[in-house]
This record gives structure tokens, sequence and C-alpha cells, in this order.
């Protein structure tokens, strides 16, 4: 699929099952990408970032740049006075190694072909000691596994091409130091994270 097809097809999507500021795991998936991406002063590269929702809750006093197959999100996005790149992200990252202090990935690494190559591009454009924060939806909390059971495809997404459980994240994170995973956004995530979160956010450094 060309980028002029993806772009059509994800602005649909947004469209019609996002919304403009939807942002997935709300409240508790800002504040932990604020608290991750830190800053002021921090070089930041925000891949997926649609329409700028997430990103305003750390674009304040950092340098953001934007990269999304939505060329109509990006557009919306731009008005934060960010940086914005129009890209297939199933495609290797056009940036030099070691250039972004953070690398944001959030709901991003499920709609991939090959997050395992993008992981490691996102390894090769931190600086030293940089930081990778993203998430992804839980894949395999109750309510997917009674829609399996069911006889129903436990996603419901057409856009998802990966499914993740908290161990497919941690060896996502495989080469990064200090690992860490969040899981949000579930009434009993309290009683069993693994089984009741709806989203996982996952952070870790690059090696100095």
């Amino acid at each position: 699929m060309g980028l002029e097809q993806l772009s059509e097809r994800y602005a649909e999507h947004n469209r019609v099952e996002r919304g403009a500021g939807f942002v997935f795991a709300g409240p508790e998936r800002i504040e932990l990408f604020r608290r991750y991406v830190g800053g002021p002063g921090r070089k930041v590269l925000d891949l997926g970032c649609r329409d700028g929702s997430l990103t305003g809750a750390y674009a304040d006093g950092n340098q953001i740049v934007g990269v999304d197959a939505d060329r109509q999100a990006l557009a919306a996005a731009a008005g934060l006075g960010i940086e914005t790149r129009w890209a297939d992200l199933d495609e290797p990252l056009d940036f030099d190694d070691a250039t972004f202090d953070v690398v944001v990935a959030g709901e991003l690494l499920e709609h991939l072909r090959d997050p395992r190559r993008v992981v490691a591009d996102v390894r090769r454009v931190l600086k030293p000691a940089g930081t990778f924060v993203g998430s992804v939806p839980n894949a395999y909390r109750v309510k997917n596994r009674v829609r399996f059971l069911l006889g129903r495809n436990p996603e419901d997404d057409p856009t998802h091409l990966q499914m993740f459980s908290p161990d497919d994240v941690r060896k996502l994170l495989e080469g990064f130091e200090e690992p860490r995973l969040h899981f949000i956004a579930g009434r009993l995530v309290g009683l069993q994270p693994r089984l009741f979160a709806n989203d996982i956010v996952f952070s870790g450094r690059k090696p100095r």
C-alpha cells in the first residue's frame, strides 16, 4: 500500500473511530508520557503522533518532530508549533544516528508490520542514555479472551496488525536499560493487571 493510500485509510479510521482530540486511556497515559518525556529542552521524536492530542502534554519547552502516515492529522498537529513529517512508519526512519533525547511511540507498534525492526531503528536514532516511551493495547486482557472463546476476533480494530502481551513488550525492550511496564485504564487493574488493564505503557533507556 502506498503512502497516499495509507494516509486515506488512517484519515478515515481516525475520523470514524477516534475523532479529533481522542487519547486512548486518557489521563493516566498522558501523565506517564509527560513524566517520561520530561523537559524542558528535550529533542523528541513522536512516532504516530496523529493530530497531536497526546503530543500537547509534553510539547511545552521541548523540540518535537512528529511523524505520521495520516496527512490530515499531521496538519492539525502542526498547529502545536511542532515540526511534522509525513511518512510510512514501516519504512526506515529518515533521521541520523543519535539525534533524539526521547522517542515516543504511543499506540503505534500494533499497527506495524515489523515492530522489532522499528524498535531497532528507535534505538539507532536515540542519543546514548535517551528514553524510549510508548504504549500498546493489552491484547490478552479478559475482554479479548472472552471474544476469542465466543468465536469472535479478539481484536476489533482492522488497522491492528499485531497483538502484544506484557511478555511481548518486555522482549521488545531487550537491549534497553531500566525497562518499565505500567498497566493502566481498567476498573480492576489493581486486582490483576495482566487480565484487566486495557493498555500497557512502557519505557526503557538506551545504554550510554
